[in-house]
């Protein structure tokens, strides 16, 4: 059994050691590491730190030296935002925070998008996401974006006041299964539930699954809105996603 002492990456060891408190986790954390070689801990480093030069610089330094964009992604900014979830889930860290550690992935990811996309390979699903219509708010909606994109997902993009026609227009355009919607404002938060009955007057309720969240949001108002799902934080927005993609795959099978 791995030892928080074969985590190679000394900021790394006092992150885990410092951060994350539950055992199981903690074990599941070394472990994962423990496999992962010292380059693409020092990348994950970066990550967790929020450095978005240094993840930049490592990430080429990395592929220049060979190895495959994939296991950079892996294994290096991934991983990275493990750590990063798990302290933004338990209030170690805030959105701020997070949103320079996202930087940072979204630099690595620069350099590993354009390579995993001549290589043909397949995202692990392809999701909407949009902030509702009278809604100008999208720090959260573009916090959920990046993690979903180094997640593996593909990600449209529809920004801020998204009108229902918008939605629908999206959907059939990109056969999306998964569409995320946003709210800030506790005005706007029935139009997550006018686009979800807008979705089933066309007749494309049954083809597409919902995942709503926003400040104000809660898993009582999901339901009452008709959602499938309700995430708390990007972390969950990710961890949702891969389980409502699953079953519109598992659907169509």
């Amino acid at each position: 059994m791995p030892e928080l002492s074969d985590v190679h990456n000394e900021f790394i060891r006092a992150e885990i050691e410092e951060f994350i408190l539950d055992e199981n986790e903690q074990r599941h954390i070394v472990q994962m590491y423990a496999k992962i070689s010292p380059q693409m801990q020092d990348i994950a480093a970066t990550i967790i730190d929020g450095d978005n030069h240094l993840s930049d610089e490592l990430t080429k330094k990395a592929l220049d030296g060979g190895v495959e964009a994939i296991q950079i992604m892996d294994n290096g900014l991934i991983a990275g935002m493990a750590i990063v979830g798990i302290k933004f889930r338990e209030n170690f860290i805030f959105v701020p925070e997070v949103l320079a550690c996202a930087r940072a992935m979204k630099a690595g990811m620069a350099h590993i998008e354009p390579i995993l996309s001549a290589a043909g390979i397949e995202p692990i699903g392809k999701v909407i996401m949009g902030t509702v219509k009278g809604d100008l708010h999208d720090i959260g909606k573009n916090l959920c974006i990046m993690m979903l994109r180094g997640a593996g997902f593909e990600v449209i993009d529809l920004s801020v006041d998204v009108s229902p026609e918008m939605f629908i227009e999206a959907f059939e355009q990109n056969s999306a299964t998964v569409i995320g919607m946003s709210a800030l404002l506790t005005t706007t938060m029935p139009n997550m539930g006018v686009t979800i009955e807008a979705f089933i007057d066309e007749g494309l309720r049954d083809d597409v699954r919902f995942m709503v969240g926003g400040a104000p949001v809660t898993p009582e108002f999901a339901e009452d809105m008709g959602a499938d799902a309700y995430g708390a934080n990007a972390v969950e927005c990710v961890e949702v996603a891969k389980r409502l993609a699953g079953e519109t795959q598992t659907a169509t099978a």
